[in-house]
């Protein structure tokens, strides 16, 4: 299979960062790097990372999309996908989540492991990354699409940093001698409404093994995970809706709770 040339990622480039400059969603880009080119998606993402980091944007971590087998699936993959977190995507600070900056927010719960060792070496396996996390806490991320109507396919979310948007860590931080993060489980609400609910093995069997994956895919990049840096490591279920207005609180066993109030209005 062919794949997409430079002139196509530069395309793409260009729409991405219209739907951020201008606060719109777009059309998808497979149309400009097709459905399974995983080198021009990612190739996408790192140019509008690079532009990121020349605008003095701070990379703080990664995150892991694609865990669940369900969606793997409908997008007719085999393996995750990751995005880079920088420092102004964490919102945990703040009293509400900034609808402003959203396009087409959802929110999913899941465990975010903030790392106390490089892994840049060795045989990054479960063993391994279990080592280097320094502690876990609950999290929301706040995934967004500028995409049009989330009409994604593989590389259209790759190419999109993941489908990040924003994020949010609880304050109470466990280490991994005090839980299992693959026994874990999260009911998720929206105005105190049940609406989505999982474990830990929906995450990949085990969010560790998430982590091990992104470790190690990280460094075949040439970009390895560091201490201090964040990792969403996936849902742990269903994503939901999170509008304007929307009250969102995960609960995860042992972990405990982390809440997401969505500002009113899209005022920046």
């Amino acid at each position: 299979m062919a794949q997409a040339g430079t002139d196509a990622v530069a395309q793409a480039v260009a729409r991405l960062t219209a739907a951020l400059d201008e606060g719109r969603p777009v059309a998808p880009v497979r149309d400009l790097i097709g459905e399974h080119d995983l080198a021009a998606a990612y190739a996408v993402q790192r140019e509008l990372t690079r532009r990121r980091l020349d605008g003095g944007a701070v990379v703080v971590g990664r995150k892991i999309g694609l865990t669940s087998p369900a969606v793997q699936r409908q997008l007719g993959v085999d393996q995750p996908d990751f995005g880079v977190l920088f420092a102004d995507m964490d919102v945990s600070a703040e009293a509400e989540v900034p609808s402003g900056r959203l396009l087409q927010p959802k929110a999913e719960a899941e465990i975010a492991f903030v790392l106390k060792e490089d892994l840049t070496d060795g045989d990054l396996d479960v063993a391994r990354v279990r080592s280097a996390v320094d502690y876990a806490v609950a999290a929301l991320e706040i995934v967004d699409s500028r995409i049009a109507s989330w009409d994604i396919r593989l590389t259209d979310t790759v190419a999109d940093n993941a489908s990040s948007g924003l994020f949010v860590l609880a304050d109470r931080r466990l280490g991994l001698d005090e839980f299992e993060p693959h026994d874990t489980t999260m009911r998720l609400y929206a105005d105190d409404v049940q609406v989505s609910e999982g474990s830990g093995a929906a995450c990949l069997g085990d969010p560790l093994n998430a982590l091990a994956w992104l470790a190690r895919t990280a460094l075949d990049f040439g970009d390895p995970l560091r201490a201090g840096q964040v990792v969403l490591s996936g849902a742990l279920g269903p994503m939901v809706p999170a509008p304007p207005g929307t009250r969102i609180r995960a609960e995860i066993s042992s972990l405990g709770e982390v809440t997401a109030v969505f500002s009113e209005k899209r005022d920046a």
